[in-house]
């Protein structure tokens, strides 16, 4: 007994994962606020179409190419001192994306922003990992580090509406400005530091290879989502994992790896990261699906769509909070396997959609998903760093987050896919309307035929008897789309939980569940 109350988090612990939590959920707000500010900002600095697609992905990118390299230099470095010198320098970064100037000046400013954020969620987790020994309470520190995460994803659009409606575009930015100030202020204080006192000399190779392997697959995937060329997303995922097969076998070389491949031995660790990723690809993919079914099918504003997903986060937080008691009682595989399947519910609710069902399918499934993965994924997070030894915390929380950039890319690109390629399939030239030929030509045929949107610009132009009968088939043909990509999801969801199940059962995750 002596020895589990040694290993009890006191207020210092607890007032230092209240001060994590200001980084956690200030990426959250940074990966959804741009968005809302991206026509004022193009309206002031007229960037070309290819610049504002740097602008508002070169973020994302970087981040995930650099959270490898940021979790195993927090380990040799400093975790502590790393997260305040990447919060005073995300801090620096957002003052200069405010006040840009030019588009070259942002597309800086916005890869600064995500190779110093990529510094900040690796180094949270990790820390948290020592702060909280007890497994009960880092179960508990885990899901509010996640929640806070998701808190800054959800609010992210309102506060950005609140900015835009009474500032300029740069205020979307400046707000990361005093938050950094604050956690450098707070964080040296509340928080220990820690470091591998046996690590070695980063190796450089690998963090270029590393970097190159990961933008190159997550920038084939997102190609893919985009509807762009086929070839070249192929191309560069193919270059990605050449790459990436390179980069593993000199990490089995080096004495001091820049991700240590022995983690991946651990059954426990293994497959808690596959169920992470495949958590977030199916409920990346169903929000991202859902949205559109509601914006573009039920003609459901963007304001309102976004609304309309808040339930879905407010019970997933309930749920997340909930979850360290019930793996407590449970054990986390079971209980993670539990929420796969009855996120397959929210699933089954979500292949029900139709063209004429009103929100409700669409939002009861989504909520539905969210109160189920997103806990399961708060207990993938607990089991992976628990099963790291505490020097290579940092390692783990790198590939820990690697892997939910991974899923939400995927899951995006996947189910868009999907989605897409049934859509394609049912609009061809002999299903859509002869109306659509006989007064705008082939080539609105082929434009009505490859994207919905592209269908609702051309029904804008066409008399109203065509115009009515092309939206009746297009919108139909996407709602079916949605459906398939529900049963893909469905499909995936079940032989997750099955894994999870048979190879953690296999391997024994008791240890998770008892004080250490």
């Amino acid at each position: 007994m002596d020895t589990v109350a040694t290993n009890k988090a006191g207020r210092r612990e607890w007032l230092g994962l209240a001060a994590l939590a200001l980084p956690t959920m200030l990426i959250g707000l940074d990966l959804t606020v741009l968005h809302l500010a991206v026509p004022e900002l193009s309206a002031d600095l007229q960037p070309g179409s290819s610049q504002l697609l740097w602008i508002t992905d070169i973020y994302g990118f970087l981040i995930a190419g650099f959270l490898i390299t940021m979790g195993t230099l927090g380990d040799r470095i400093g975790r502590r001192r790393l997260l305040l010198i990447g919060a005073a320098a995300f801090g620096l970064a957002s003052i200069l994306a405010a006040y840009s100037t030019s588009p070259e000046m942002l597309i800086v400013a916005r890869a600064a922003l995500g190779i110093t954020g990529a510094t900040l969620m690796p180094s949270t987790l990790s820390l948290i990992s020592n702060m909280f020994t007890d497994p009960r309470q880092r179960s508990f520190a885990i899901a509010v580090w996640m929640i806070n995460f998701m808190i800054g994803g959800a609010v992210g659009p309102l506060v950005g509406g609140l900015l835009l409606e009474q500032f300029w575009w740069g205020s979307v930015f400046l707000i990361s400005a005093p938050v950094m100030a604050l956690l450098l202020i707070v964080g040296r204080l509340l928080l220990p530091e820690y470091r591998n006192p046996d690590a070695g000399r980063l190796d450089l190779t690998s963090v270029v290879l590393s970097l190159v392997a990961i933008l190159a697959v997550i920038y084939g995937v997102k190609e893919v989502a985009k509807g762009g060329s086929a070839g070249i997303a192929l191309v560069a995922v193919a270059a990605g994992l050449a790459v990436g097969t390179v980069f593993v076998r000199r990490q089995r070389r080096l004495a001091e790896p820049l991700m240590d491949l022995t983690l991946l031995g651990d059954r426990v660790f293994s497959t808690a990261l596959g169920a992470q990723l495949m958590g977030l690809f199916v409920i990346s993919g169903m929000q991202f699906l859902l949205i559109q079914y509601m914006q573009l099918v039920l003609d459901v504003s963007a304001r309102r769509a976004g609304l309309l997903i808040i339930p879905g986060m407010v019970v997933a937080i309930a749920t997340s909070l909930m979850a360290p008691a019930l793996a407590r009682r449970w054990r986390h595989a079971p209980v993670i396997s539990a929420g796969l399947l009855v996120s397959g519910i929210g699933l089954v609710a979500v292949t029900q959609v139709s063209a004429d069902s009103g929100v409700g399918p669409a939002v009861v499934g989504f909520t539905i998903i969210s109160l189920a993965i997103n806990p399961a994924i708060a207990l993938t997070y607990d089991l992976v760093i628990g099963s790291a030894p505490p020097e290579r915390a940092g390692s783990a929380s790198g590939m820990a987050e690697t892997s939910s950039e991974l899923g939400l890319a995927l899951g995006v690109a996947v189910s868009g896919s999907v989605a897409t390629a049934v859509y394609r399939g049912l609009t061809s030239a002999d299903t859509l309307p002869d109306g659509v030929e006989r007064s705008a030509g082939p080539t609105a045929v082929e434009t009505a035929g490859d994207t919905l949107p592209g269908a609702l610009d051309v029904a804008a132009g066409l008399p109203a008897p065509a115009s009515t009968e092309l939206l009746e088939v297009t919108r139909d043909a996407f709602t079916r789309g949605v459906q398939v990509a529900g049963a893909v999801n469905i499909a995936i969801v079940v032989a997750m939980a099955a894994l999870v199940a048979i190879i953690t059962r296999r391997a024994g995750d008791e240890h998770r569940d008892t004080p250490s």
